[in-house]
């Protein structure tokens, strides 16, 4: 874990780092305010011991700027401060630091607090981390999708670079509940996740996007791309099969594939992608299609 330490004074810089030299963590330095924030924003520490009596910027300027940035307001921060008043810890604690320490630090209490804070950060993102993931397939959840779309989609307007996504769904799942069992079918879509993450790239986001729905958002990719992904992903949820006693049972999927070509905002990506997979389950299943404006127009008619 990554410990970022911010003081305007070398010598104070020197002394933490030493006292936590035994600690298991990678130890950052930053002399002064503004140079923690960039810290920060660019190495995302684990928690930050923060210097509160510091030019221009202040540690409860800092700390006020980390907590309105929604990319390190989990961040936890312990103070270091020479002062002992009480309203000074009362200010630092009510906006949002984890703790307090008074300079000059004992080496062991030091330690002690640091490590308290890392474990409460670990848990915080073992939750967290939970609660982006689908239960049943191990995958990101449709929670994690959306965050991970709008990371995407702004990345997208800022560098000009495409983004697809592509909208699955397993071809006649219900006739498998029905015949089979909701256990049968859950264990297919297991297989379905497990295939689906196989074929991906490293910077693809497969989820779980509800029921029997998939989706994979596609950066740095056209929808053409995008579609030979989904090709593969066909492919390899066509080969998945579950035992139900001397047999097996397996299922196909359809694809609808979309890009930033036909999508002004996010919305109208998904929306898109949807139209396109409605055009694939009309025209067979278990095949891959590429969102036109065509295929709009039929999908704002259906509606």
């Amino acid at each position: 874990m990554k410990v970022l330490i911010v003081d305007d004074s070398p010598q104070a810089l020197a002394l933490a780092r030493a006292r936590l030299a035994e600690e298991d963590v990678d130890i950052i330095c930053a002399d002064g305010g503004e140079a923690g924030l960039h810290a920060a924003e660019e190495h995302k520490p684990d928690l930050i011991l923060l210097d509160v009596d510091m030019p221009e910027l202040s540690g409860f300027d800092v700390c006020r700027a980390l907590k309105n940035d929604n990319k390190l307001d989990l961040i936890p921060v312990i103070f270091l401060s020479g002062s002992d008043e009480a309203q000074a810890k009362i200010t630092g604690l009510e906006l949002g630091a984890v703790d307090y320490v008074t300079k000059p630090f004992d080496a062991f209490e030091l330690r002690a607090r640091v490590r308290a804070a890392l474990r409460t950060k670990r848990l915080q993102d073992m939750l967290i981390e939970k609660a982006h993931i689908d239960p049943l397939t191990g995958l990101s959840n449709r929670l994690a999708m959306m965050e991970k779309l709008d990371q995407e989609w702004n990345r997208t307007l800022r560098h000009g670079r495409s983004l697809s996504f592509v909208m699955i769904d397993v071809d006649f799942f219900k006739q498998v509940n029905d015949t089979y069992g909701h256990v049968v079918g859950d264990r297919l879509l297991q297989g379905f996740g497990r295939s689906i993450m196989a074929s991906c790239r490293n910077i693809d986001l497969p989820a779980r996007y509800g029921g029997e729905e998939f989706a994979i958002i596609v950066p740095d990719a056209p929808a053409q791309q995008a579609a030979m992904l989904a090709q593969r992903c066909r492919a390899a949820i066509s080969q998945v099969a579950v035992p139900v006693g001397e047999n097996t049972v397996q299922a196909t999927a359809s694809f609808g594939v979309a890009d930033t070509e036909l999508a002004r905002s996010q919305d109208e990506l998904l929306q898109a992608a949807d139209a396109a997979l409605y055009q694939c389950k009309h025209s067979g299943r278990n095949s891959v299609c590429i969102a036109t404006e065509n295929c709009l127009q039929t999908q704002a008619g259906r509606k």
